[in-house]
């Protein structure tokens, strides 16, 4: 075979890897999706609940729920706490393709800029001092902020002579890291006891009691995260190559770095402000990504947006059905499962001098 045949072979076969990837991440999508919202104490089956889908798009095809009570448990239970499943995993998951890209390194993610523990504080500040500024959206809305809050703070300090380096953010991020974390101890330390339980089940992460409103909420912010993160993917590979090469090109690197970690931001405050602290979706789900097709981001951008969204929602069913009339943390399931896994990179990358896998 030829070097100009292998030239053509080579990108084909990433192709249709890529293809194959994302028709098996939207099937399984959309079959955990019918399934999820299916299991719990009022179980329907999964033809039912797409006969119910379907009836709502206006379609006369397939089965209603038997029961006198599945549909509209559907509609007001199940199908927003899935759906919020699907938002917050894709949000997460993109965060983490775009820390990994900025950063070079497959072992970063969201966290890395403070915004969960930023977001976690201003939410027990709320918790603690009962603010209800806006209401029932108190929460949520005061986490937001802190996320954003948090990362940006971290950037400008960070941020010296008009550059921001790589090892500098990370730096930053620890120590502004940190002071959250004191923060939130305290926090924890000055509630009462309702409070602190409030505090600890919010830091463990839940998309227990989910309504549509929050899925109108959130959804519009992570929707503009994907898209920003899907327009940056080519600038991305380049800047994989080397601050130098991508100047070279005429790209700003300082504006991409920017722009990605404002991405990060909200994509991240935006997933935790209503569903808690869940880790580790923006660290395994980009790296298994990029084990499969490579290190492209115009591939690994959405392709992890759907991995997130598919481990989460299945992470979610297990958090509601593993124990009978009890629903577990979902961020501790998550951890339970990156956990090892983040141990076995580190291995990995140490063996192979940390390269790109």
């Amino acid at each position: 075979m030829t070097v100009a045949t292998q030239e053509h072979v080579l990108p084909r076969s990433r192709v249709g890897r890529a293809t194959l990837l994302f028709v098996l991440l939207g099937a399984g999508l959309v079959v955990m999706v019918l399934v999820a919202a299916g299991r719990g104490q009022l179980h329907v089956p999964a033809d039912e609940v797409l006969g119910s889908v379907l009836h709502r798009m206006g379609l006369d095809i397939g089965p209603m729920p038997a029961h006198p009570q599945g549909d509209a448990t559907l509609w007001s239970v199940r199908f927003p706490r899935v759906t919020l499943a699907v938002i917050v995993g894709a949000a997460l998951a993109t965060a983490g393709a775009l820390m990994q890209g900025i950063f070079g390194n497959p072992l970063a993610e969201p966290g890395v800029v403070g915004v969960s523990t930023g977001a976690a504080f201003a939410a027990a500040v709320v918790i603690v001092y009962q603010i209800s500024l806006f209401g029932a959206w108190t929460v949520p809305v005061f986490a937001f902020v802190g996320g954003l809050v948090t990362t940006l703070t971290v950037y400008l300090l960070a941020r010296s002579g008009g550059r921001t380096e790589v090892v500098t953010l990370i730096l930053t991020g620890i120590a502004v890291n940190a002071v959250c974390s004191a923060g939130l101890a305290l926090m924890i330390f000055l509630a009462d006891t309702q409070a602190r339980e409030e505090i600890v089940f919010w830091q463990l992460g839940s998309l227990n009691g989910t309504r549509w409103q929050y899925v109108g909420v959130v959804t519009p912010f992570v929707v503009a995260g994907v898209l920003g993160s899907i327009v940056l993917a080519r600038k991305l590979d380049i800047l994989a190559l080397g601050d130098r090469a991508a100047r070279h090109v005429g790209i700003d690197v300082e504006k991409l770095r920017m722009t990605s970690i404002v991405l990060v931001a909200v994509l991240t405050a935006a997933a935790v402000s209503f569903a808690g602290i869940i880790g580790f979706v923006g660290l395994v789900i980009p790296h298994l990504i990029r084990m499969v097709v490579g290190p492209g981001h115009r591939v690994l951008v959405p392709a992890s947006a759907l991995g997130g969204a598919l481990l989460l929602v299945t992470a979610d069913l297990f958090a509601r059905t593993a124990v009978a009339y009890a629903d577990l943390p979902i961020g501790m399931l998550t951890a339970l499962v990156g956990g090892p896994f983040f141990f076995w990179l580190l291995r990995r990358a140490r063996n192979s001098a940390g390269g790109w896998a």
